[in-house]
């Protein structure tokens, strides 16, 4: 049986200012189309569908627009929710979604519910698991504690005991986690809890398949554990990154095989990034192929240049991020980066303990840091609670 494995379209997301509606469109027609000219059997989408748990109009025109898309197929679609979407607002409609081959999973509950399917060497169950905020999902789950490791054994747990009743089926698992041993991104949400963002690969042992979303860069863990990544870049940090989708095929044995298809290059959005002082950037001609792209531009002067980035734009229309690091300075000596700058890619717990070292001089305790922490995971919670309402 043939697969293929996407995730983290992030429908809605702006990139520095730049609407990406448009190449958010584009990329899940090559992913549909794809679907169509590999002829596979079902589509996995591991969550992170949304970008916001409270969606923009255009995404989700774009995600109806994608639903016809998928259901015209007349294959399968096993889809579950991620950290960013509204698992409740997503699953609004999934039974009639299933009508149409579109199998939502949002509901931890629901976890251990295969959808069935069937091939020359028999049964495949595909179970989908949502994302699962720990503090939330313990009591749904049973989980020992709240902690990603043990919310995601109690779901394994009960998917186990369900393939047990199903002799001689193959087995597919979504999951939107952060399995130790994968890479991370700039641009991914952070999702830990009690400082620990992570849970053990030996969770999917048994498991032929786990088609994994959350992480940006395309990676195996092992060879049945594989993350799609996003098929598009949504952060510098990911500029030379390459884009894929998933192809997953499962044999009768079970022990699949896994190919990235590369999503073509004029999919791609069109970033780049420019180190130098402003007036080689502004007069060497061999940045002129650079004149449309959206950049990210690191200046070399040992002085900040006056209006630089006006003068940057000047010659490159989308300079949409711009940073001073004069060459041959320590980066503790430079000018004082702005908030925007220290904060970018870091948590809010790494936020809250910088704040209190600032304000006082010195860092949080070990009590303290555990007060931060609680505070941390409980903001978390009450965002997640809200959307039940």
């Amino acid at each position: 049986m043939r697969f293929l494995h996407t995730s983290d379209w992030h429908l809605g997301r702006r990139f520095h200012g730049e609407d990406l509606i448009d190449h958010q469109r584009k990329v899940l027609d090559h992913i549909c189309a794809t679907a169509r000219t590999q002829k596979v059997d079902a589509l996995l989408i591991a969550g992170d569908i949304y970008d916001r748990a409270i969606p923009s109009l255009d995404a989700v025109r774009l995600f109806d627009r994608a639903l016809h898309q998928l259901a015209d197929l007349g294959i399968p679609t096993v889809m579950i929710s991620g950290n960013h979407d509204s698992a409740h607002r997503l699953g609004t409609g999934s039974g009639l979604y299933a009508k149409a081959g579109v199998h939502l999973r949002t509901d931890p509950a629901d976890a251990a519910r295969p959808v069935l399917l069937d091939d020359e060497h028999g049964p495949v169950a595909v179970y989908g698991v949502p994302y699962l905020e720990p503090a939330l999902a313990r009591t749904q789950l049973d989980a020992e504690t709240a902690s990603h490791q043990a919310v995601l054994t109690s779901a394994l747990d009960r998917i186990r005991a369900d393939l047990a009743t199903r002799p001689g089926a193959r087995s597919v698992v979504l999951a939107h986690a952060f399995i130790t041993g994968a890479t991370t991104s700039k641009s991914e949400r952070d999702i830990s809890v009690g400082g620990v963002a992570h849970a053990g690969a030996d969770l999917f042992d048994g498991i032929n398949y786990t088609a994994l979303g959350h992480l940006h860069r395309p990676q195996s863990v092992n060879d049945r554990i594989h993350y799609s990544g996003s098929p598009l870049a949504y952060s510098f940090s990911e500029t030379n990154h390459t884009k894929s989708i998933t192809l997953a095929d499962l044999p009768a044995d079970g022990a699949p095989t896994i190919t990235r298809h590369d999503i073509p290059a004029g999919l791609h959005l069109p970033l780049a990034r420019l180190t130098g002082r402003i007036e080689d950037l502004l007069t060497d001609p061999a940045h002129e192929p650079l004149s449309e792209a959206w950049l990210q531009v690191t200046l070399t002067d040992t002085a900040l240049p006056y209006e630089a980035m006006a003068r940057l734009r000047q010659r490159f229309s989308k300079t949409l991020d711009m940073r001073h690091v004069p060459a041959g300075i320590p980066a503790q000596a430079t000018d004082s980066p702005t908030y925007r700058e220290r904060v970018r890619g870091r948590g809010d717990l790494d936020i809250a303990h910088d704040f209190i070292t600032a304000v006082r001089g010195t860092p949080p305790t070990t009590a303290e840091a555990d007060l931060l922490q609680e505070a941390v995971d409980d903001m978390r919670v009450r965002a997640q609670e809200k959307e039940t309402v």
